[in-house]
């Protein structure tokens, strides 16, 4: 009667709340095993930016570095420049006055014929 009702009623609840921890068990394990994958993902991306962190900035390093030797030399070129224009002006005035000593000479050579 009343006991063989009761123990069927516990084995129906017991087989029904395994057969619910059974499907939550493999929820979980699926869940799990998702955020495992994101976390492998999320590392994966973090070592892929900390290399390119240090590839930029190694470029960044090196860019820097050009720049400073781009502006010594720019300086170092000036300097030549205004030395080489300076060094023209000069040669211009000696011409002129070699030019004007020519005339002078031609001059005074036409005088003595």
């Amino acid at each position: 009667g009343i006991l063989r009702q009761m123990k069927e009623t516990f084995e129906s609840n017991l087989s029904a709340s395994q057969k619910e921890e059974m499907a939550n068990q493999k929820a979980y394990e699926d869940l799990k095993a998702a955020k495992e994958a994101e976390i492998a993902a999320g590392q994966a991306q973090i070592e892929s930016k900390t290399g390119e962190l240090a590839t930029t900035d190694e470029k960044n390093a090196e860019a820097k570095t050009d720049v400073e030797d781009t502006k010594s030399s720019l300086s170092a070129d000036e300097q030549f420049l205004m030395m080489l224009k300076e060094k023209c002006q000069m040669t211009d005035k000696e011409w002129e006055e070699r030019q004007k000593t020519r005339q002078l000479e031609m001059e005074a050579v036409s005088k003595a014929l």
